[in-house]
């Protein structure tokens, strides 16, 4: 595709790249460490990344839904509205993409399974179709910051870009998913920069009539694990691109500037992805090496299960002790003591059976 031919991919980059691709080696290389060395931190920063991620990534696009019904669709609830059939869409995928059930050479036929997947509860948007490709030409519009609709009639839209014609589509992702499996296999660029290429190439294409930016940010997940960076395990990549949503779109705008002649400028796209990996890696081992090796590391494990909770929502001390495998009861009672006469918690019952909520 369009990043993939000439080469462009073998042009040398920037140094602020090249600085950014040395510092993910040097983490990379430390992240089996990490990932031997605090089972039971891992585990609730997989458990609160898998949550981050699937709420970050739909609020990106606007989809919001309350607090109570998030809560319930994380616990595998039914969707009743158009919004919850999209978070719950997205929860599935992730889920499915945590476990190693999506695999490479990505091809037409894998990305379209996905997006069906994604649009699973609402089959009249793709999924009865088996993910259809876009039908329309259509125009990207910025989703303002509160969330509300980007259509051209609120006033308050920024073009990003026209995306590829659709009778094209099909044909533009034949060939991105074959340069993406030949440069794969090849030595000639590192992975980081076939990722970053080939999500730059999969947004300007635009395949579907809607989805595509979540599902861009899936196939991301997807090919730094398999790339091994595996830090989106732990750390919501999805988290980090939100709270940086006006660079996120920005590098798009720019990097997407040209795109359909081949003479787009790939650096801003790669400096913002990499970005984020270092960040999300930077974070990953602040939280790890602190919680291991301090005193009281199986108590610091609870309190970040607690502090990843929304203020309001409820649990149960068994929960906690799911997402915190290895800590005792009575450490979880000890901290929930402790956040109690601090105001962080409240207790809304008596017995075992009782439920927290986060103040």
């Amino acid at each position: 595709m369009w990043s993939f031919r000439n080469d462009r991919l073998l042009e040398p980059v920037d140094v602020t790249v090249a600085n950014l691709m040395a510092m993910l080696g040097r983490y990379q290389g430390r992240q089996a460490f990490y990932q031997h060395q605090a089972p039971q931190v891992l585990e609730t920063l997989r458990r609160s990344a898998i949550v981050e991620s699937t709420e970050a990534s739909n609020h990106i696009e606007g989809i919001v839904v309350p607090p109570q019904r998030f809560e319930a669709l994380m616990a595998q609830a039914v969707p009743e509205t158009r919004s919850e059939s999209k978070v719950a869409g997205y929860r599935d995928v992730l889920a499915h993409i945590h476990a190693g059930q999506v695999g490479l050479p990505l091809t037409p036929g894998t990305i379209r399974a996905l997006y069906a997947d994604l649009y699973a509860y609402l089959p009249g948007e793709g999924g009865a179709e088996g993910g259809a490709w876009r039908q329309r030409d259509n125009v990207i519009w910025q989703v303002p910051p509160d969330g509300q609709s980007p259509e051209p009639a609120a006033g308050r839209q920024v073009k990003h870009f026209a995306p590829l014609p659709a009778g094209d589509v099909p044909a533009a992702m034949e060939e991105l998913c074959h340069h993406l499996a030949t440069a794969w296999q090849g030595e000639q660029v590192d992975r980081l920069l076939v990722t970053s290429g080939f999500i730059l190439d999969f947004l300007c294409i635009h395949p579907f009539p809607g989805g595509n930016g979540r599902l861009a940010r899936l196939l991301t997940l997807l090919l730094l694990n398999k790339a091994g960076y595996e830090v989106g395990r732990y750390i919501s990549l999805e988290r980090i691109i939100e709270q940086t949503k006006e660079t996120y779109y920005e590098a798009l705008h720019r990097s997407g500037e040209r795109w359909d002649v081949g003479q787009h400028d790939l650096t801003p796209w790669h400096q913002h992805s990499l970005g984020v990996l270092v960040y999300a890696y930077r974070e990953f081992e602040e939280r790890v090496g602190t919680l291991d090796t301090a005193p009281g590391a199986k108590g610091r494990a609870v309190q970040l299960a607690i502090e990843t909770l929304r203020r309001g929502q409820t649990f149960a001390i068994a929960e906690l002790e799911r997402v915190c495998p290895g800590v005792k009861r009575a450490t979880i009672r000890r901290v929930l003591g402790e956040l109690r006469a601090q105001g962080q918690v409240e207790c809304m019952g008596t017995g075992r059976t009782a439920r927290w909520r986060r103040l």
